[in-house]
């Protein structure tokens, strides 16, 4: 089962989560988390990953109005994207689908949130490309 929407860039990894936040801002979204697994990984475990960010995105109007549907939807928030190098030197962008992830409530009233926060994180995933290949052209 395919549960993200994703897009690869060839572009600085800091530079991509910079371009990432800014595009989810630019959607509505806050980041309410960074969770740099790569830190955490050497800090806890001592071990060496790649580099690796968990974005906790949420869109406070969409979230509320998810919540006043299914009370329990909160333990699936945020919705996270995650920005990583790949075995090739590329930079994966990657989102959770939020039609997937509200599809284990299991209540209709959600599909149309999970709609409107689907088509906003393709619009991010365009956007982080648009805005990395013209800054690339400059």
């Amino acid at each position: 089962m395919k549960y993200t929407i994703q897009t690869s860039v060839s572009n600085d990894f800091d530079q991509v989560v910079e371009t990432t936040i800014d595009a989810l801002k630019d959607e509505g979204f806050g980041v309410l988390c960074d969770i740099d697994v790569q830190a955490t990984l050497e800090e806890k475990l001592g071990e060496e990953f790649r580099q690796y960010r968990i974005l906790g995105a949420c869109n406070p109007a969409l979230a509320h109005e998810g919540l006043n549907e299914e009370i329990e939807l909160g333990a699936l928030l945020p919705c996270n994207v995650i920005v990583y190098e790949t075995d090739d030197g590329e930079v994966m962008v990657s989102a959770v689908d939020p039609q997937q992830l509200v599809g284990i409530a299991d209540n209709e009233a959600l599909d149309s949130i999970a709609n409107e926060v689907h088509d906003r994180f393709e619009r991010v995933l365009a956007s982080v490309v648009d805005e990395l290949e013209s800054s690339s052209e400059v």
